[in-house]
Parts: C-alpha cells; structure tokens; sequence
C-alpha cells in the first residue's frame, strides 16, 4: 500500500486589514507629508524675506497655502472661511502698497511743480510774517496783518539794543495787510543811523485789543526743496514756506 506524499509546503497564513486602519496609515502618511511641506515652504519664506515688498509677500502665502492643500489632513481638512479671509487681507494689503505708491508719485510731481513756480519768485519782494525793518537812505518799510478792523492801530520800531527809537499812531484801520513807512526819524525828529530795526504794534477795537502780526518785506534770492515741500530762500529772513507768503511784489 503506498502512501501519497504530502506537500512540504505550508502556505503562509493572510493577515486582514481593515478599511478604518488602511485610513488611518494613510492619515498619518498626510500628516508626515503635511509637516515636511509646510517646513519646506516655511524655509522658502524666510529666503524670500530678504526681498522684502509686497509680491515677496504673496508669493510666500500662495506657496504656503498651495503647500497646505496639497498636504492637509483628510480627517481635518482646511476650513474655506479662514482661507477666504487670509486671501481677502493679502489683497488689502496689496491695494493699500499700491495706494501709497500712487500717493508718493503725485505727492513726487506735487513737489516738483511747487518747485518750478517757487522758482518764478525769484528776484520778487514778497511780504512774510517778521519784525524786522531795515533803514537804508532814511527809508524803511514794514507791514501789519489784523485780524479784525482796529478803531487804532500803534506801531513801535527798537533798535537792536530794545530801545524805542520811534512811536507811530496810524489811527483806525481795516482788518487785511496795512503797509507800515518809517522815514528813519525817531521820537525827537532826529535822523537815525542807517541799519536793522524791529517794530511791533498793538490794535484797540473798542475797550479790547485787537489782534495784530507782523510782517517783513524781502528779497527772495532762491528756491530750496525740502521733505515738506519747497521754501524760498529771502535775503535777511532766511527760509520761508510757500504758504507763509502773504503778497508778492
């Protein structure tokens, strides 16, 4: 009787794997992913943040997010709101640089036209707000700014030491610019000596005083160009903004 032989080979036993733990693995396979993705666009981020700029700036958050999608986590996905804001304040963002940039072109060609009709006053005596009253051939000029009309109007020149050298009354005047003449002769009707004075006044309107400035004549001698815009350059006075002028001669 012969025995039948049998097979020596075994087949090896087929080990079951379940849906739920085929998606785990495949879980913790995206959150693996997801890590090595976000530090290679973090290492992108911090070579571009030398550039510096806006489009840097887009450039870094498009790849980020790009990066994000790409490697999220099935089992918590992104939430679309928070994507939509973070893309909402990188357009803000980007329209308020292109503002300003629009901004400092126009405040850029401003400043240049300031310049060119700055530059038309040279050589131009233009009155400024200032005390000083210069005495040359026994002739000096100044002039007053009120505020409000004055029922009189008292003018007062010193000289350089503080000296009343002469007292002037102009009577009543009306509110606007009142030019102020000196003829170089002080209080006793004595010429004075040719040279720099300074003068002031005072204004009465009824049983009150009225508000009064000075202003100076001078010659305008250049034009400079400054971060608030341009100034002129006038002889004895020194800079002077544009919008301090108050005539042009």
């Amino acid at each position: 009787m012969m025995n039948t032989p049998q097979s020596s080979s075994v087949a090896a036993p087929q080990m079951a794997v379940s849906p739920a733990g085929n998606f785990q693995a495949k879980s913790a396979q995206a959150q693996s992913a997801k890590g090595a993705g976000v530090n290679a666009a973090a290492a992108d981020a911090k070579t571009a943040a030398g550039k510096g700029g806006v489009e840097e700036s887009q450039d870094r958050f498009l790849k980020l997010l790009v990066t994000q999608m790409k490697n999220q986590d099935p089992l918590n996905p992104m939430d679309n709101a928070q994507v939509t804001s973070q893309m909402a304040q990188l357009s803000t963002v980007s329209g308020i640089d292109k503002l300003n940039s629009t901004l400092a072109a126009l405040s850029s060609s401003m400043m240049a036209t300031h310049s060119m009709q700055a530059s038309s006053m040279i050589g131009h005596v233009v009155v400024v707000p200032g005390n000083r009253m210069e005495l040359k051939g026994g002739k000096a000029a100044g002039a007053l700014d009120l505020v409000q009309p004055a029922d009189s109007v008292t003018v007062q020149i010193k000289d350089a030491a503080g000296n009343v050298v002469r007292s002037m009354k102009m009577g009543s005047q009306q509110s606007g610019i009142v030019p102020v003449q000196w003829d170089g002769m002080n209080d006793a009707n004595v010429a004075v000596a040719d040279g720099n004075y300074q003068f002031s006044a005072t204004a009465q309107l009824g049983a009150a005083k009225s508000s009064v400035n000075a202003l100076a004549y001078g010659l305008v001698s250049g034009v400079k160009q400054k971060p608030e815009g341009a100034s002129l350059t006038v002889e004895q006075l020194g800079d002077v903004s544009l919008d301090s002028v108050k005539q042009i001669l």
